[in-house]
């Protein structure tokens, strides 16, 4: 008996140690001391059970769709200043898989009772699962696939910021080239208003057109200190997001068609929580099912007892069965949503590049009617100093050629604009190594 005993207590303290030295797996990545800040990137495609993610590795292998040039010197700046909320939830999903992959080790645990002559007895219960129809495998699942929502999540949260600034820049770049254009045409404006002045005072022409030209050019000038207040407002939010000012930053590059075989992050955020669902619905039907496991203990007086136990966690009702085939309906319901979504997706993009084709073809028409509208304001001003035409008749045609302009410069930047939306849907704003 004596030998029983103390093969028991050798047996408690053997696996106290090996689950005691899983410890650092709870309390941060082993090596790295409490406090200091890890060295490792964000994403990494290897999982803890020595797994590679299909999902984090698709991640990893984003290329941006952002040349070098302002638009990329944008996004560093952007990135360079993030606060990275979803990087700290990314961290603590890791941490939680890491605290799961220990889950098959024995559970070892104080036991306080009181004994039938009213004494304390303390000891130390060691239990060990046997056999529970997956249910520890599907916790693990769901752990891992809790990483790749986290990761989803970072990957979206970092393109919808870059697609935020770029979008604010875009703002600033197309409200300052039109009032480039006003701030060309004002001179020629304030010409017009002088002739026409002078001649109302030769009595050559009456106060209605001058009155008529002059409005003309408040218009303008109304307009062109909308545009210079609407691009200061858009770059004053963007500065906002940086550490740096990107006031000196201009121009705009054209960007990089995005992989053929790019998958949307919503799409890929659909699939992990399909995963996510999966695992949790095999984890509650497993808890349906008995299962086995053995235990052991030893008492501070010596005593020692163990044994075999079956058990069903979630015990049987009259529901059970109802409640194992909403199980089985909620893994269903998963893959129904991840299909429903990337219909969705599908239709959003599709409706995209409509829009972008439709643009493009506009900057084609508007290019060709600001030439079309330069060519006849100098054809009139011509004959107006044959004396073939009026200076009003010459006013109304230079007033369309400065509006042709202005549409024919914010078109590009409205192009630019559609194309970073869908680069920020297909997660292509960033590099992949870079999030």
């Amino acid at each position: 008996m004596t030998g029983f005993k103390t093969a028991a207590t050798l047996l408690v303290c053997v696996t106290c140690a090996i689950s005691l030295s899983g410890c650092s797996w709870f309390g941060g990545q082993s090596g790295v001391p409490e406090g200091q800040p890890s060295q490792t990137a964000a994403l990494s495609p290897e999982m803890i059970d020595g797994s590679q993610s299909r999902i984090i590795t698709d991640l990893l292998n984003r290329r941006s769709v952002l040349p070098e040039g302002p638009l990329a010197d944008i996004a560093s700046a952007v990135l360079a200043s993030n606060s990275r909320a979803a990087e700290a939830e990314l961290r603590a999903a890791q941490l939680r898989a890491e605290a799961k992959s220990k889950n098959w080790l024995p559970s070892v645990g104080p036991q306080v009772s009181l004994s039938s002559l009213g004494d304390l007895v303390a000891g130390m219960v060691v239990e060990q699962v046997l056999f529970d129809n997956g249910r520890k495998r599907a916790e693990r699942d769901y752990a891992q696939a809790e990483v790749e929502v986290a990761a989803v999540t970072l990957a979206e949260d970092t393109n919808e910021r870059v697609a935020d600034a770029l979008d604010l820049y875009l703002t600033a770049e197309a409200k300052r080239a039109r009032a480039e254009v006003s701030a060309r045409a004002m001179e020629r404006m304030e010409y017009f208003v002088y002739v026409m002045s002078e001649r109302l005072r030769g009595g050559a022409s009456n106060p209605a057109d001058f009155q008529l030209v002059d409005n003309k050019l408040q218009e303008m000038r109304a307009e062109l200190t909308a545009d210079r207040e609407a691009a200061a407002a858009a770059l004053a939010q963007l500065n906002a997001m940086t550490d740096t000012p990107v006031d000196g930053i201009h121009g705009l590059t054209a960007l990089s068609p995005p992989a053929a075989n790019a998958v949307p992050l919503p799409v890929m955020r659909a699939e992990a929580e399909g995963n996510q669902a999966v695992a949790s619905a095999r984890y509650e039907r497993a808890g349906y099912l008995p299962g086995l496991s053995a235990s052991g203990g030893v008492s501070s007086d010596g005593d020692t007892e163990g044994g075999l136990n079956v058990l069903i966690p979630n015990g049987l009702g009259l529901g059970s069965s109802a409640a194992i085939q909403a199980i089985e309906a909620e893994e269903m319901a998963a893959t129904a949503r991840a299909q429903r979504i990337n219909e969705e997706l599908a239709r959003r993009i599709a409706g995209l590049r409509v829009q972008l084709v439709t643009l493009q073809n506009r900057q084609t028409q508007a290019a060709q009617l600001a030439v079309q509208t330069a060519r006849n304001y100098e054809t009139f001003a011509e004959q107006r100093h044959a004396g073939m035409r009026t200076v009003m008749d010459v006013v109304n045609v230079f007033e369309a050629k400065v509006r042709t302009e202005r549409q024919s410069v914010e078109v590009v930047y409205e192009i630019a604009r559609v194309e970073i939306q869908i680069a920020a849907l297909l997660g292509t704003l960033v590099d992949g190594e870079s999030i």
